[in-house]
C-alpha cells in the first residue's frame, strides 16, 4: 500500500500542505489533474526524492517518511526517463541489482526475464540514444522493475508515444502490475489511460487530493486530460 497521511511538502516557494491519499495494496491507482497542482512532487515525496516537512508516507504500514530513496524499495520511471547515455540496455537492466550487490547469476537472470517479458533482448547490447520512444519507456521500465519492488510509480510514462505504442505499453503495464502484485501509483493526463489501466482514480485540484469513482472520469474537467502551458511543478 501506499499512504499519504497530512503530508506537506515545499518545493521553493511552492507548497502543498494536508496531503491525504491511500492506494490499497496491489491496486493500480491513477492521478490525475491540471498542469502545475503537484503531481510529480507526490510521486518524489513518496519515492524519497522531495523532503516532506509535516506528516507520514507510509509503504506496506511502515513509516518511511524519513527513510533514504534506495532504502524504500520502490520502482519510479520519471516523465524525463532518466536513462544513462553512457549505459548499453542491458546495463540499465543491471544497474539497481548491481547497487543492491546481486550476484551474477542473479543478474543473469533478471536481466533475461525482464528483457523477454519487456521484449527489448534484441535491445541488450546497444546503448540508449537511439531508441525509439516505445523502446526507451521499456528500458526505463526494466530498470525500475529490476530489483522486484513491491511498490511502482510511473510519471507520465506514455505521454510522449502514439497512440498504437501507448495501447501496447497500456496492455503491458496492466499486465505486469497484475502477474507481479504491484502495488501502482501512475500520474497521467489521459483519460483513456486512466479507463485502461486504473483500480482506483485520483484527482488533483486546488493543490488538494480527492479519490473519486472511475465512472466520473467522462465528467473530469477538460484540464485535467490535456498538460497545460509549462507551469514549473507538475
Amino acid at each position: 500500500m501506499i499512504a499519504l497521511r497530512d503530508v506537506s511538502i515545499r518545493s521553493g516557494s511552492f507548497v502543498l500542505s494536508g496531503i491525504h491519499l491511500n492506494v490499497p495494496t496491489g491496486q493500480y491507482a491513477v492521478l490525475m489533474g491540471a498542469t502545475g497542482q503537484g503531481k510529480t512532487t507526490i510521486l518524489e515525496a513518496v519515492c524519497g526524492l522531495r523532503s516532506v516537512i509535516a506528516g507520514q508516507v507510509l509503504i506496506d504500514h511502515v513509516d518511511m517518511t524519513r527513510w533514504k530513496p534506495a532504502n524504500r524499495g520502490i520502482g519510479y520511471v520519471p516523465q524525463d526517463l532518466a536513462l544513462f547515455p553512457t549505459m548499453t540496455v542491458r546495463e540499465h537492466l543491471e544497474f539497481a541489482l548491481r547497487l543492491r550487490r546481486a550476484s551474477r547469476a542473479v543478474l543473469h537472470e533478471r536481466v533475461e526475464e525482464l528483457s523477454h517479458v519487456l521484449g527489448i533482448e534484441a535491445l541488450l547490447p546497444r546503448g540508449v540514444q537511439h531508441l525509439s520512444g516505445g523502446e526507451a519507456q521499456r528500458v526505463a521500465l526494466g530498470r525500475a522493475l529490476a530489483f522486484d519492488p513491491h511498490v511502482l510509480l510511473l510519471d507520465e510514462p506514455l505521454a510522449a508515444l502514439d497512440e498504437t505504442t501507448r495501447h501496447r505499453l497500456c496492455d503491458l503495464l496492466r499486465s505486469l502490475q497484475r502477474s507481479r502484485g504491484l502495488t501502482t501509483l501512475h500520474v497521467t493526463h489521459s483519460r483513456h489511460e486512466a479507463q485502461w489501466l486504473a483500480d482506483c482514480l485520483f484527482v488533483m485540484e486546488n493543490r488538494a487530493v480527492s479519490e473519486r469513482a472511475l465512472t466520473e472520469l467522462a465528467s473530469l474537467a477538460p484540464q485535467t486530460e490535456s498538460p497545460g502551458g509549462g507551469a514549473a511543478q507538475r
